[in-house]
């Protein structure tokens, strides 16, 4: 009981208290470094109906609740085995529900049920894990008071639970708190923290904790190789991809589709699509993700032919492609500036597959209509289309005006899209060049003027580099690495020699021309 008060107390000061809350030092220096830099809390959250006793519930009342909890718990077994379809199901709502009240009826002190009266902890972790995959943190946070007033603030399962639900929530430092406080940690908690670092493409602190996991004698499942994956996806740190490849391999991990999967998504995004090709073509059993990836690795990289052929190869195979299947395609047939193929691979979405186009399916037509110039045409296609378009379709309708010229529709896609966002640097400036163009310097001061009243700043982009299994991040003048004057020099070098590079071309041309005049 011990751990359960100091956790509790922990977890209501940081809710209850908006500017508190910091981690306990961690050994290690990155993790330290990126953890410290935690987010507060915009709205506290409220425990106090929680904790006020009720004793107007009877205990037999509460056994009631307990069996139809188990109840839920049991017709709903194959759906707990899929985290995603039980959150959204009617039974999940009821089964939320019923845990609410039987925990609202519950007092601290009160003698209207017996001692031996207990939660079981299976029940706590799995109405956790409803709310993690509903992004329901205040509920989540009055579940995790509930176990910890029950005892079970130390359970490994309901620990578990917590770290995916902080970190679904996008609250990664209290679930490393969590995960930090926790005195038994099994396999699915390093991968639950592991996954969550994962989602924020910290593949560093990932790596770090795998090696930790390791060393503690905790064996990591194939799961946890998939969230390792993830991170170095997103992070396009391909050397340390290829060693977790190997030790997938070594574990025996390799044959299983998920682990292919991503896979081949880390090698699409790293840019070695022949390494995905690999692994795609020698992949037993392969499902629709599969077919997804790789043709997402091919239009990602430009390569649309392929991705057109693979697409109509699964459809051979009678492999049923779904709207990430059409997206990808779209996406290719974007990339490629194929119109016509474009509207045929979109229009056949409902007429061929059955597949009701979204909303990334319409940006990717808007797109492609702006990337070949026909901004009439995407305009008018966003004004039929049956839902609301978003900021990211007037963004692209945006970026089609600027290369083309087409200020008027420019000035209607940003308008359009401040209105959606109102805080988006970028869209401000380019809203202000385009009544620049046009010689409407009032309107531009002005929203010049509105950028400095609102602080909005532009964010410049990054770049990264990996040398030696190490990703290294910079941006445009960027002068923080301790090398600078060694960098500038290589790059003053690379410069002089692509003048004389050229120099001696035109030399050489001009040669040609009189020897064979």
């Amino acid at each position: 009981m011990e751990f359960s008060f100091r956790l509790g107390k922990k977890l209501s000061q940081s809710f209850l208290h908006t500017n508190s809350g910091h981690f306990r030092p961690s050994p290690s220096g990155k993790l330290t470094q990126i953890l410290q830099k935690s987010k507060n809390q915009s709205n506290a959250l409220r425990v106090l109906d929680l904790i006020t006793p009720k004793p107007t519930f009877t205990a037999s009342h509460r056994q009631g609740h307990l069996r139809l909890i188990q109840g839920f718990l049991n017709s709903d077994s194959d759906q707990l085995s899929n985290p995603s379809s039980f959150s959204g199901s009617h039974s999940s709502i009821q089964f939320s529900n019923l845990f609410d009240e039987l925990f609202d009826s519950r007092s601290v002190g009160s003698h209207s049920y017996p001692e031996s009266f207990t939660i079981d902890a299976s029940v706590i972790s799995h109405v956790i894990s409803s709310c993690g995959s509903k992004r329901d943190l205040r509920g989540g946070v009055q579940h995790h008071c509930a176990a910890i007033r029950s005892g079970l603030g130390a359970n490994v399962y309901i620990g578990s639970s917590l770290i995916s639900l902080y970190s679904k929530c996008s609250e990664l430092e209290n679930a490393y708190k969590v995960f930090d406080e926790m005195p038994v940690r099994n396999v699915v908690s390093w991968t639950a923290i592991i996954s969550g670092f994962a989602q924020e493409w910290q593949v560093d602190v990932c790596l770090e904790l795998f090696s930790e996991m390791r060393s503690s004698g905790s064996k990591p499942n194939d799961f946890t190789y998939a969230s390792v994956l993830s991170a170095c996806t997103g992070s396009g740190a391909l050397g340390q991809g290829r060693c977790a490849h190997g030790q997938t391999i070594r574990m025996g991990f390799d044959s299983y589709v998920h682990i292919a999967n991503a896979l081949m998504s880390m090698y699409c995004k790293c840019g070695a699509v022949k390494d995905a090709l690999y692994i795609f073509e020698n992949l037993d059993g392969k499902d629709n993700v599969s077919w997804n990836s790789m043709i997402a690795g091919y239009a990602q990289h430009g390569l649309v032919l392929q991705a057109i052929d693979l697409f109509e190869e699964m459809k051979k195979r009678g492999v049923k492609p779904d709207a990430i299947t059409l997206l990808g395609v779209l996406s290719s047939c974007r990339h490629a500036g194929l119109v016509k193929e474009g509207w045929h691979y979109f229009n056949s979405m409902v007429e061929e597959h059955g597949i009701q186009p979204e909303l990334d399916h319409y940006s990717c037509i808007v797109d492609l209509l702006g990337r070949a110039g026909l901004l009439d045409e995407a305009r008018d296609f966003i004004e039929k289309m049956p839902i609301c378009p978003n900021a990211v379709i007037w963004g692209s309708l945006l970026s089609s005006c600027r290369v083309h010229g087409s200020v008027w529709i420019g000035i209607e896609a940003a308008e359009s899209r401040l209105l959606m966002e109102p805080g988006c640097a970028s869209t401000h400036v380019q809203l202000a060049n385009l009544y620049a163009s046009l010689g409407c310097w009032d309107e531009a001061a002005r929203v010049r003027k509105l950028m400095k009243d609102k602080g909005i700043k532009t964010s410049p982009g990054f770049s990264w580099i990996e040398i030696s299994n190490e990703v290294h991040r910079f941006r445009a003048e960027d002068s923080s690495n301790p090398r600078m004057i060694q960098i500038i020099g290589i790059l003053d070098s690379l410069a002089d020699h692509m003048v004389r590079l050229e120099t001696s071309g035109c030399e050489l041309q001009m040669q040609e021309e009189e020897d064979a005049s």
